[in-house]
């Protein structure tokens, strides 16, 4: 009696929870209202700003416009989009590739543990002087710096995603003798893949952040190096922009991922919905 009354309270709760939560609609709205607000006070805040590190938002979006009509300026996107796309999907093969190794030979884990989590503790930033030093400054030093600061997120999901196989099911693959190939794609990776993603947005970001970096360091080519080119000669206008069209980048490349997030993990959302909803 006791648990039948716990699990009607639970489900009461469960019902006036969902009924209380906002629709779908009204968070998208918000979604794209509240940039929207933000850019109009920035608007009203710098109209009348006399700072020159602070120009009014009207001066920096004409030269927004006034720079979309350069070949330069898509040079530079490119150049940044194209560094961070090709490190980024090279990360995630190489850590899960690696995750998934280190994940079914439990041994071998064990060993290069330590090792991952002591790379893994380098700030990502601080590799990329290193590699400027022992490889120089070329486009390859860059997506080398990206590539092996984004894999760690992705390589230590990975393992722990396997790891956390439910043991029952790697024994039912034993008992009908499927091969290890097909253990890993039928039963290991659908149910790390939660936690493979989640270290994919975190990869994301750390692959984001170092692009910026590697540009600033010695770099003629990407938004990074324009922006700081631009701080450094005193067109604070042109600083602004760039500041503005990473920002739109990294948002753009994170709701992408979040949307390939949810297609990929459409049965993991509906079960986690229903579990809601008992």
């Amino acid at each position: 009696m006791a648990s039948t009354s716990t699990v009607l309270i639970r489900t009461r709760e469960a019902r006036r929870l969902k009924r209380s939560s906002l629709p779908k609609w009204v968070l998208i709205g918000a979604e794209i209202v509240v940039p929207i607000l933000l850019l109009a006070l920035w608007w009203i805040a710098s109209a009348s700003s006399t700072n020159t590190f602070f120009p009014p938002l009207q001066r920096i979006l004409e030269r927004f416009v006034a720079l979309l009509g350069t070949p330069m300026f898509w040079g530079d996107v490119g150049s940044s989009v194209g560094n961070l796309a090709l490190s980024f999907v090279l990360a995630c093969v190489i850590g899960v590739l690696l995750g998934i190794v280190l994940g079914t030979m439990r041994w071998l884990s064990w060993l290069i543990e330590p090792t991952i989590h002591f790379f893994r503790a380098i700030p990502p930033v601080a590799l990329v002087p290193i590699f400027v030093s022992l490889i120089g400054f070329g486009n390859e030093t860059r997506i080398l710096a990206i590539t092996l600061s984004a894999v760690f997120p992705v390589l230590i999901s990975t393992i722990d995603g396997i790891h956390a196989t439910d043991p029952d099911r790697r024994a039912v693959g034993r008992i009908y003798r499927l091969h290890w190939w097909d253990r890993i794609f039928s039963v290991a990776l659908p149910e790390a893949s939660p936690r493979i993603l989640s270290g994919m947005q975190v990869s994301l970001i750390t692959a984001f952040v170092v692009m910026i970096a590697s540009e600033m360091l010695g770099s003629s080519q990407g938004l990074g190096a324009r922006t700081l080119l631009a701080q450094q000669s005193f067109m604070i206008a042109d600083m602004w922009v760039g500041i503005l069209v990473l920002g739109i980048i990294g948002y753009a490349a994170t709701a992408l991922l979040s949307l390939f997030r949810r297609r990929v993990l459409r049965w993991y959302i509906a079960i986690r919905q229903q579990e809601k909803n008992l």
